[in-house]
């Protein structure tokens, strides 16, 4: 391979593993669930994690998503007594993302990351934490949890993430 080929391999593969379009993704799937809003920021998602943290969960903010509620319901995140009382009808949602037509059906074929965050929470939330999978090409959405994932993982490779 010359240098030239070289380039253009590296680039398809840089296009091919990077995920450009995984906010519009999430946008799809939050469309795709009528229960689902997505993740409160700036004073709402401080309010929801201390409600958390005083039940004893600590979890990062950007450890999900979306969350999940059984009916369709409208929250003022900002008002810690309202997300108190909504606290046990909360589901918390990771939303994947697949872009490649490589994806089979069931997500066979799909690679992605869990951060750490999104595994403590997992653990912290247990049954109250989902990850959302939705193929961007064909629409299928799995809602499934991170024990499921690992279980049915045909390989992992491990990572440490850095910022200086």
């Amino acid at each position: 391979m010359n240098p030239i080929e070289v380039i253009k391999a590296k680039r398809q593969h840089l296009t091919r593993m990077a995920n450009q379009s995984g906010a519009s993704g999430e946008l799809s799937a939050l469309a795709e669930m009528e229960h689902w809003v997505p993740r409160p920021r700036g004073a709402g998602l401080k309010v929801l994690l201390s409600a958390l943290a005083e039940i004893g969960v600590v979890i990062k903010g950007s450890s999900f998503d979306a969350v999940a509620f059984p009916t369709a319901e409208e929250i003022d995140f900002t008002n810690p007594v309202a997300v108190r009382s909504a606290l046990p009808r909360m589901t918390f949602i990771e939303i994947k993302t697949a872009n490649q037509e490589r994806v089979r059906p069931g997500f066979t074929g799909f690679f992605f990351a869990l951060t750490e965050g999104e595994i403590a929470a997992a653990d912290a939330l247990k049954e109250r934490h989902r990850v959302a999978l939705y193929n961007n090409v064909t629409g299928e959405l799995l809602l499934t949890s991170v024990p499921e994932i690992l279980a049915r993982t045909k390989s992992m490779n491990w990572q440490i993430s850095v910022q200086l």
